[in-house]
């Protein structure tokens, strides 16, 4: 049950890079509702983000033991956080968030990435049939999708 004056939870989660590097755009966000953010643990030093997933793409060998693992950390970080909104820049270290907002019946927004713009992503066509939202950051990026809205560049 909801409490009546309470503020939107917010999750948002990416993978690291360049993903991360448009998701922290959003912090302002984090500070006006309530939230958290996710990532993916790497060399890098990422401050504002309270839960780091594992590091993995589709050319890992142990991919599916680190998408397992991810997929019951996202759970637990679920449970324990309960969130209104899952917001993401994408991409596999997202895609956990994505079943559980599309489970729970949460808003899922999927913010499609600043690097492609000619040419769709794989999370972005995977991730648009259940986004509550779906932007671009490209105009040209709008006749790839059928939900794309352009919100202009995160940068």
């Amino acid at each position: 049950m909801k409490k009546k004056n309470r503020k939107p939870r917010l999750c948002l989660v990416s993978s690291s890079g360049g993903h991360w590097e448009q998701l922290q755009k959003l912090e302002p966000l984090i500070k006006k509702y309530d939230g958290f953010m996710v990532t993916e643990k790497t060399q890098f030093e990422a401050p504002l983000a309270k839960y780091f997933m594992l590091q993995t793409d589709l050319k890992d060998k142990l991919m599916p033991i680190k998408m397992l693992w991810n997929a019951f950390y996202s759970l637990i970080i679920w449970i324990k956080e309960r969130p209104d909104f899952v917001i993401t820049t994408g991409t596999m270290v997202a895609y956990p968030f994505y079943l559980l907002a599309v489970l729970f019946k949460k808003k899922f927004v999927f913010i499609e990435t600043f690097g492609r713009a000619n040419m769709p992503t794989v999370a972005g066509k995977k991730m648009e049939k259940h986004s509550d939202l779906f932007i671009v950051q490209w105009e040209s990026q709008k006749k790839h999708y059928k939900k794309a809205v352009y919100g202009g560049c995160l940068y």
